[in-house]
């Protein structure tokens, strides 16, 4: 019987194997290895968080430093402890650390309720400067208030935290009801009161704070999107009644007419400090004459340790410490506008670049007048120059950058992941009891019925 089956060997088929591919070679050169190290480490989530922290962390500390150093001589000229300026700058540190941790760790809805409150208390006080026998004036300018003693306060500087988060409330509720397509709504009523603030700020003769003013103004309204021609005509204006103010007051034009002055006899104005600020930076050289070594803070050049502190920083410290600086205020102006940019929530984008706005023009036009590029507007360096009135609003500002990137949902999830891990090390479940290796042979598991 023949069978039905084929003779023939069954037929294999071919096993196709998966293709192996090379492994990538990694790049020779070590400038593309570093960069690429670099942008993985920028682009994690918690990188605006450290930034932020650490950065004003270090700015702060190396600030009590330098403010130590520079103002011992004026502290001892003026028949005062040697340490006098530093326990008051280190006072307000730690009222300001507290504040910084308070505001990091409010929620975003706690931060838009005190708009309002901030707001008021800041207009309450800054009228309170013009009352006689309230209101004192140091440098020309009337606007401070005594608190009793040597302590003394500013309330223009909590002006710009007011303006801050109440400008970035009022542009988020706009933006919300989708309002802020029309010019009115724009301008109505964040111009108004910012030109409010600038008035009572002006009542003093304080311009340098009213610059600083006048930026956080120009940046929220460039957040929320205004068009060029809205942004030059306030521009435009806020020019004009700037160059009035110069030309009638003499003193501010002495101080636009030193701007690049390498004599301080040789103009028609006295350049006295400009200069000496300049000579504090020459004789720095790279790694300077060391801390606490500085000549000009003897005497010649004046604000040492508020104003002009960066040039004390550039004698004692050189080109590399004066770099630090500008490296520090580099990388945290780049974490807030990173903040302000991944961010969904319009309240946090407004606040975060109104901050940035504020700490970097404040920063640049005071560093700009030590270098001689600006004219002297007289504002301390941010969270470095001595002054409590400027420290204390600016570490609170700080302190809502850092709960704004701890919003970000990314960093949220990366923080959850890492309190999860310590807490596990620290206070997690118990551990398995270990199990020892012996050279005892396991006894075979037995059936039901076998004894």
């Amino acid at each position: 019987m023949v069978s039905s089956r084929t003779k023939g060997a069954p037929v294999q088929k071919a096993i196709r194997r998966p293709s192996v591919r090379p492994p990538r070679s990694k790049p020779d050169n070590p400038l593309i290895r570093l960069h690429t190290r670099a942008r993985k480490a920028w682009d994690r989530p918690l990188t605006a968080y450290y930034l932020i922290l650490g950065g004003s962390l270090l700015i702060t500390v190396l600030g009590l430093v330098m403010v130590y150093s520079a103002s011992q001589i004026t502290a001892l000229q003026q028949s005062l402890p040697g340490t006098f300026f530093f326990r008051k700058q280190f006072l307000a540190a730690s009222i300001g650390a507290l504040l910084l941790v308070a505001a990091s760790r409010m929620p975003v809805k706690l931060h838009r309720a005190l708009a309002y409150p901030i707001l008021a208390g800041a207009v309450f006080m800054m009228a309170l400067v013009q009352v006689p026998g309230i209101g004192m004036a140091v440098n020309g300018n009337q606007n401070w208030i005594s608190l009793g003693g040597s302590f003394q306060i500013q309330p223009s500087e909590f002006g710009k935290l007011a303006l801050v988060l109440w400008g970035a409330d009022l542009l988020a509720r706009k933006q919300d009801k989708k309002l802020l397509a029309q010019w009115k709504h724009m301008l109505v009523p964040l111009v108004p009161v910012a030109f409010m603030l600038l008035g009572l700020i002006m009542l003093g003769g304080d311009m340098g704070t009213a610059i600083i003013l006048t930026a956080v103004l120009f940046g929220l309204l460039w957040l929320a999107g205004a068009p060029t021609r809205l942004f030059v005509g306030v521009l435009s204006i806020a020019s004009l009644i700037g160059l009035i103010l110069i030309k009638t007051s003499p003193n501010r034009m002495a101080r636009l007419q030193c701007i690049g002055a390498t004599d301080p006899k040789a103009g028609p104005v006295d350049c006295w400090q400009a200069v000496h600020g300049i000579y504090a930076l020459a004789s720095g050289g790279i790694f300077g004459s060391g801390l606490g070594a500085s000549v000009e803070k003897w005497g010649q050049l004046p604000e040492a340790h508020t104003d002009f502190i960066f040039a004390v920083t550039g004698e004692e410290l050189g080109l590399a410490g004066t770099l630090s600086v500008l490296a520090l205020f580099a990388a945290l102006g780049y974490a807030g506008i990173r903040v302000a940019g991944r961010t969904e929530d319009p309240f946090v984008r407004y606040a975060a670049g109104g901050v940035t706005t504020w700490i970097m023009a404040q920063a640049v036009i005071n560093i700009g007048a030590v270098l001689g590029l600006l004219p002297i507007a007289g504002v301390p360096l941010p969270l470095f120059s001595y002054g409590g009135s400027a420290l204390l609003p600016t570490m609170f500002a700080i302190g809502l950058l850092i709960a704004f990137a701890r919003e970000d949902p990314a960093a949220r999830a990366a923080l959850a992941m890492r309190q999860t891990r310590f807490g596990r090390k620290r206070g997690g479940s118990p551990r398995e009891p270990r199990r020892w290796n012996t050279m005892r042979r396991r006894a075979p598991a037995r059936t039901s019925g076998e004894r």
